[in-house]
């Protein structure tokens, strides 16, 4: 077995031989990371006869059509196919058309298609859907300013939410948000979490996208009276009230909490033609989830060794297995219950957009899609084939992480998903759209490629894997034109090269980030040259707020933690912090947002005032202002690098949600933020 046969079958498996780290150096991927990465696409290459094999394979596949053809709309089809057979072409309204293909350019060429959808066509022997996409994603309306909030779900307060923000709650928050004349409302990740393990809670580390976290369901969801009844029979009351008045989201506790009165809740439930309704639509995905849940809890409530679904015993393996339908029919009250907490967390979070939308918003909810999910979770088990297992996203080496990055969480398989008509793919889009104007994309660039560290390995020794980038754009705006959803894509970081510019092609909005539009001699770029098809954002969840950036809270953050590496103290960083306050701070004055003197570290109320004002009036097509900036606090959502040490995702914010927008300095701030738009 030769080193170039390997490097050969990496490439054509879309593996990266080499990769660029910010510096500009060149870096060769090791045998070992291909051999990984070529076995989570099972593509085994540990022989020269292996190679040979997987290699055989990828011929093969190419020869064909997959299940799913990608065109755009109004263009002619380009199939990679010989010869000039007939076609037959079905469309999804049932009309038919008929003809013969024709060779252009070396590849079988059929004529363009106006009506965009999912098609079925037949090419001489070879049958495929044909998903006819628009050229551009559903964008904000023209001639029209939109501005928005951003907001961690889990932080809004409101009474009787039992210590985590919930649907109602953005329900409140979102209403009165409408009243200050908010069109949107992005909201963190609200994926399904491991109801069997309550000490597993990040938002980007969730057990599936296809489903919610039923977290977020109002505990009075069947109504204030079974509640009541639900809080005297678990005598929780006191536990309910305790966890409400916290600072912060104690989710192991809150999550043991809320599950007991939910099941309090079901062991009374009497039905409902509703409930019957969605798990019917439900259908496979969600029964399987259901039995996912019902099956973690069983097996790792009796082990704690039996966690991830490949420990569990062979007879559960696969959504399909004879032992798992055995386990559903023994267990079918627990199988619905995990059903019916789908239930009401969707009705909740179709009733938050719905009361956003009638209070007047033009766009609404914007959803989050996490970059990827938990490999032990229900969307890996059940959708075996389309997620890559055995290696986990994460970054390369940069100047914020020099050893690189390793996020513990699966990606897609690209060849799953060709092989599978991109199924797994299209019903993620679709529900995270299901109640949603809009989704925000994290890490959009994994649409065109993922760093990939095999499980066990430095974060180093990884590899970037490419994926059909355009096919996925164009499946992204066609489920976007069809459920009237604007897309944003989180693209900050190391992109690939072109990447911003196809995105822009595509309709598919990046962030501009206000700490991040410098000029190579670190002064800040004006608002009016920021990107018209961007949206414009103060800060993201992962970077501090702008009062914490200008008093430098993450920069003690950091140093308190020692995440500047050993013998520093942040000094240098504090010293550049000034620099950068000063630019800044010129910057706004020049565009006319600030005037005055600099004000001083714990001016950060000031300061934020001002920086809503300088984002708002960026030349973007939609500005969003994070509920920390607007109420002007100084701590951030999440500290990158850390887990225990800083309360990633539990901070929860003062006052009411239904109220909080409407206290007189923050309601300044909203003021200033909308006129500037």
């Amino acid at each position: 077995m030769s080193a170039d046969d390997l490097r050969d079958l990496a490439r054509e498996a879309g593996i990266a031989a080499q990769w660029r780290d910010v510096h500009g150096k060149d870096h060769e991927v090791g045998p070992e990371a291909m051999r990984a990465i070529l076995a989570a696409l099972e593509l085994p290459a540990d022989s020269a006869s292996a190679i040979r094999e997987s290699r055989g394979k990828l011929a093969a596949e190419r020869r064909g059509l997959p299940p799913l053809c990608t065109a755009l709309q109004d263009r002619p089809i380009l199939l990679g196919l010989p010869g000039e057979p007939e076609f037959h072409l079905t469309l999804e309204s049932g009309e038919v058309r008929q003809g013969r293909a024709w060779q252009q350019d070396g590849l079988l060429t059929l004529p363009a298609v106006y009506e965009t959808g999912y098609h079925r066509l037949r090419v001489g022997e070879h049958e495929t859907t044909l998903a006819v996409c628009p050229q551009r994603c559903h964008g904000i309306t023209p001639g029209t300013r939109p501005w928005g909030l951003a907001a961690q779900l889990y932080s809004p307060r409101r009474r009787g939410d039992g210590g985590i923000g919930d649907f109602t709650g953005l329900a409140q928050l979102a209403t009165s948000a409408a009243r200050h004349g908010a069109d949107a409302i992005a909201i963190s990740p609200v994926h399904a979490q491991f109801s069997a393990d309550p000490e597993r809670f990040s938002p980007y580390a969730p057990s599936s996208r296809l489903f919610l976290n039923v977290l977020h369901a109002d505990p009075a969801a069947l109504g204030e009276e079974a509640l009541r009844a639900a809080l005297a029979e678990t005598r929780l009351a006191e536990e309910f009230a305790r966890l409400e008045a916290l600072d912060l989201v104690d989710w192991p506790a809150a999550t043991r909490l809320r599950l007991a009165l939910f099941r309090a809740m079901f062991d009374r439930f009497p039905g409902d033609p509703a409930f019957d309704r969605f798990r019917a639509e439900g259908g496979e995905a969600l029964e399987s989830h259901a039995r996912f849940e019902a099956l973690h809890a069983h097996l790792y409530g009796g082990d704690p060794a039996l966690w991830h679904w490949k420990d569990w015993p062979s007879e559960y393996a696969r959504p399909d297995a004879p032992g798992v339908t055995r386990f559903a029919e023994e267990h079918a009250r627990e199988v619905t219950f995990h059903a019916f907490l789908q239930w009401i967390a969707d009705r909740g979070l179709g009733d938050a957009q719905a009361a956003f939308k009638s209070a007047g918003a033009g766009i609404g909810l914007i959803a989050d899609l996490a970059v990827g999910t938990d490999g032990g979770g229900s969307h890996g088990w059940s959708r075996q084939g389309q997620i890559l297992q055995g290696v986990n996203v994460g970054a390369p080496p940069d100047i914020f992480s020099p050893l690189g990055q390793s996020w513990g969480i699966a990606a897609f398989s690209p060849r799953g998903l060709r092989d599978n008509g991109y199924a797994a793919f299209l019903e993620m889009l679709r529900a995270a759209m299901r109640h949603a104007g809009g989704v925000r994309i994290d890490h959009v660039m994994g649409l065109a490629r993922l760093w990939l560290v095999p499980n066990g390995q430095a974060a180093t020794e990884g590899a970037y894997l490419h994926f059909p980038v355009d096919d996925m754009l164009r499946l992204v705006a066609l489920e976007s034109q069809r459920h009237n959803a604007i897309v944003v894509g989180e693209d900050l970081g190391t992109l690939p090269e072109g990447f911003r510019e196809r995105l822009d092609s595509t309709g598919l909005m990046g962030l501009r980030v206000l700490y991040f539009e410098q000029r190579e001699d670190k002064t800040f770029v004006p608002p009016s040259h920021w990107s018209p098809g961007a949206v414009a954002v103060t800060t993201t969840h992962d970077l501090p707020t702008v009062a914490g950036w200008w008093k430098g809270r993450d920069i003690a953050w950091r140093a308190r933690l020692g995440l500047f590496g050993e013998g520093k103290d942040g000094s240098e960083q504090r010293q550049e912090r000034l620099l950068d306050r000063a630019r800044l701070w010129q910057a706004m004055r020049e565009n006319g947002t600030a005037e005055g003197d600099m004000p001083d570290a714990d001016e950060g109320g000031k300061v934020a005032t001002v920086a809503a004002r300088q984002v708002a009036s960026a030349a973007c097509a939609l500005a969003l202002l994070p509920l920390e900036d607007a109420l002007a606090l100084e701590e951030a959502p999440n500290l990158p690098g850390t887990t225990g040490a800083h309360p990633n995702w539990r901070r929860r914010l003062p006052g009411e949600a239904a109220t909080m927008l409407d206290q007189p300095e923050t309601a300044a701030r909203l003021n200033a933020f909308a006129k500037a738009r």
